[in-house]
């Protein structure tokens, strides 16, 4: 079963209140048996005219548990942490390659 990834482009607009978000949401994203492989960062756009203003990727073990995850309660309390501290948040969930086990 491939692995399953949520991607996310936001721009914060009120870090105080974001905080409370960012304190929430990693126990919620663990306790889905996803993990965090970027959160913020340095990035570089390498191609096209996509110009993100904060990146985060989350890794989980299946599409269905990231869905979990997303639809919880744990996230959904997280959720309500970052209403309104940010301008935009978009966030995406992409299936992973499922390959060959060498």
């Amino acid at each position: 079963m491939p692995a399953a990834y949520i991607i996310v482009d936001m721009s914060i607009s009120d870090i105080e209140q974001y905080k409370q978000y960012m304190a929430a949401a990693p126990a919620a994203v663990a306790a889905a048996g996803g993990e965090y492989l970027v959160r913020g960062g340095r990035f570089e756009v390498m191609e096209g005219n996509w110009q993100p203003a904060r990146v985060a990727m989350l890794r989980f073990p299946s599409f269905e548990q990231a869905k979990a995850f997303y639809d919880g309660e744990a996230y959904r309390a997280a959720r309500a942490k970052r209403e309104g501290a940010t301008t935009f948040f978009n966030m995406i969930l992409v299936e992973g390659v499922d390959a060959p086990v060498n």
